[in-house]
């Protein structure tokens, strides 16, 4: 077996990226663990196909991680059980979010476990895509959100995995709320670069980010050496008697030379919330990226919609900035 390197030919920012027309490409279906929603893949490229890992849940809204492969990128077979499903205390009510990377011949498959108090960035490690270690809470006792909006107990979701060592060091990007950084000498063990009061990158007042950053995609390298990630970022929109929330994803960039500090940041957003799937939901108007390959000559970011459907924006290198194309089904 073989996989395609997700490194290639990328420049910072990254785009643009056109939502699909035949989105959703994924929705709930049946009366099974995936029959209410499906959302927020990581991805990858495996023996020339797209392999998603996929969040989905039934009505009780317990999530378990589904497998899904694709000849085109947009077009999937799902397995008919899940590859990963909650079996600790710590991740009884869900096995959300995940994120992936492919070191050596072992699958590292970051995810959110969630006990309906703490939501915990946990680790699981396989050869094969569907025999799971798990290796439990990575950040115990820390709290992204320390600085943004205190949660008072774990909270540590979202990771990704850099694919190759920096500075002799392995390193992950982490968090939501704000983003920090950790290293590690064997991929399983890691240790936080700085205390929860000391994020590398926080949210940006009067921007689409402004109360919430969340780590979205693996990091690609640029054509100019620098470490891309899509990002997500919330706006809240508090009312009398309910908050809103407004999801759209942005971009940063990284210098290995310097790798605790985020060099660059997207003014703006490249998704936003527009379709109806987009705008209607388990929560609404969102978002949310998790995935992001290179795929015959393409870029393909895929997405949760509003916590419910599963879509995918594409970048066609040959269409410059300003000059995008929608993708017929």
């Amino acid at each position: 077996m073989s996989t395609v390197s997700i490194f290639d030919d990328a420049r910072f920012p990254l785009g643009p990226f056109v939502p699909y027309e035949g989105n959703p490409i994924m929705r709930p279906r049946g009366n099974s663990w995936e029959s209410s929603n499906l959302y927020n893949p990581a991805a990858l490229v495996v023996d020339d196909e797209v392999v998603l890992l996929y969040r989905a849940h039934a009505e009780d809204i317990v999530s378990h991680v589904g497998l899904a492969r694709s000849t085109d990128g947009f077009h999937f077979e799902r397995e008919p059980e899940p590859i990963l499903s909650p079996e600790h205390d710590y991740e009884r009510f869900g096995c959300e979010d995940p994120r992936i990377a492919f070191i050596d011949g072992t699958y590292y498959l970051t995810y959110t476990g969630w006990d309906r108090t703490s939501a915990q960035l946990c680790l699981a490690t396989s050869t094969d895509l569907h025999t799971w270690t798990k290796h439990g809470p990575l950040f115990e006792d820390f709290d992204t959100f320390a600085t943004v909006d205190p949660r008072g107990h774990a909270w540590s979701k979202a990771g990704v995995i850099v694919p190759f060592r920096i500075q002799g060091k392995w390193w992950m990007y982490f968090g939501e709320g704000a983003i920090y950084w950790a290293t590690s000498d064997d991929l399983i063990s890691w240790t936080p670069g700085t205390s929860q009061d000391e994020p590398m990158y926080e949210p940006t007042p009067g921007s689409f980010d402004r109360d919430l950053v969340e780590i979205g995609t693996s990091p690609v390298l640029t054509d100019n050496g620098l470490l891309l990630m899509l990002t997500n970022g919330a706006v809240r929109h508090v009312y009398d008697d309910h908050v809103d929330v407004d999801y759209r994803c942005g971009q940063v960039v990284i210098d290995p030379a310097e790798p605790t500090k985020v060099l660059a940041r997207t003014q703006e957003p490249w998704l936003a919330p527009q379709t109806y799937e987009d705008t209607h939901g388990l929560v609404s108007n969102v978002t949310f990226v998790e995935g992001l390959v290179k795929f015959r000559g393409r870029w393909l970011a895929y997405y949760g919609q509003s916590d419910t459907t599963l879509a995918v924006a594409v970048h066609d290198p040959a269409s410059p900035w300003g000059a995008p194309s929608a993708l017929a089904d």
